[in-house]
C-alpha cells in the first residue's frame, strides 16, 4: 500500500512527516520536495487548487510504483462551534465552493452551468475509520480560492452548503487529479482558525500543526491497511 499525502506548504508537510518517525528520504520534484517514509510519500504541492492539482497529477504520473490512496492534508478554517480550534475534520465530501458563476440572483455552481463537477465523495468506509481513529468530526469540507474573511461570506457559504465543517484551499484540486488517475482520495484538516472575520491573532497554527502530526500518528495503520477492493 503506497499513500501520497499532499499538503500546501512545507511546514504542513513536515508536520505530517513527523508522525511517522525517523529521517525521511527526500525526492526532488519540479518545484517541490517529496519526503518518503515507509508507505507514505508527503509532498508540499503549493497553495490553492490549481497548484495542488498540478503537483498531485505530476506526482501520480511520475511515480515509480502506483499509489493506492491520495490524501489532501493540512490546516484549515472551521465553521465553529461545530469544529473548535485544534480539532480535526475528515471530509465526507470535498466541495468546490466558489467554482462557477456570479449572477444577479446569486452564485451558480459549475454544475448548474451544465459542465464540470463541484464535489468528490471519498470512500465512506475510509472516512468513518479515519475519523474514528483520529477522534475527528466528518462532514463536507469546502475548497475555496479566496480564504473567507467576513461574516457575510461565511454565512453565504453555510447557506449554500449546510453542514459544512471547514474550508481550505487545496482539497478539490487534489481530488480532481486523483480522480483522473482513478485513485481514491481523502481529505484531513486540522483547525487553525474560525471561518469569518480575518483575525490572525486568534489563529492557532502551532496547535493545528501539532494536531495534524497526532492525527497521522493515529491513522497511519488505518491508511496503510486500507484496501479499496474490500469495501
Amino acid at each position: 500500500m503506497r499513500v501520497l499525502v499532499v499538503t500546501a506548504v512545507p511546514v504542513e508537510r513536515d508536520a505530517v512527516t513527523r508522525a511517522f518517525g525517523g529521517t525521511p528520504e527526500t525526492v526532488a520534484l519540479p518545484g517541490a520536495e517529496l519526503h518518503r517514509l515507509g508507505a507514505f510519500d508527503v509532498l508540499a504541492g503549493g497553495a490553492g487548487p490549481a497548484a495542488a492539482a498540478a503537483a498531485t497529477a505530476f506526482a501520480l504520473a511520475s511515480a515509480s510504483a502506483p499509489y493506492e490512496l491520495v490524501v489532501s492534508a493540512g490546516i484549515g478554517g472551521a465553521f465553529t462551534p461545530l469544529t473548535p480550534l485544534g480539532s480535526l475534520v475528515v471530509a465526507s465530501d470535498i466541495v468546490a465552493a466558489d467554482l462557477g458563476a456570479d449572477t444577479p440572483d446569486g452564485f451558480l455552481p459549475v454544475t448548474a452551468l451544465g459542465f464540470g463537477r463541484d464535489r468528490f465523495a471519498p470512500p465512506p468506509a475510509l472516512v468513518r475509520e479515519v475519523a474514528a481513529a483520529a477522534g475527528a468530526a466528518s462532514g463536507p469540507v469546502l475548497t475555496v480560492s479566496t480564504v473567507t474573511g467576513t461574516a457575510e461570506r461565511a454565512g453565504a457559504l453555510l447557506a449554500a452548503h449546510p453542514g459544512a465543517l471547514a474550508e481550505a484551499m487545496e482539497g478539490f484540486g487534489v481530488a480532481e487529479a486523483a480522480a483522473r488517475a482513478e485513485v481514491p482520495v481523502l481529505e484531513l484538516r486540522a483547525v487553525s482558525n474560525a471561518v469569518g472575520p480575518r483575525d490572525r491573532d486568534a489563529w492557532r497554527i502551532g496547535d493545528a500543526l501539532a494536531a495534524l502530526t497526532d492525527a497521522f500518528g493515529k491513522t497511519a495503520p488505518v491508511l496503510e491497511g486500507w484496501n479499496r477492493h474490500d469495501h
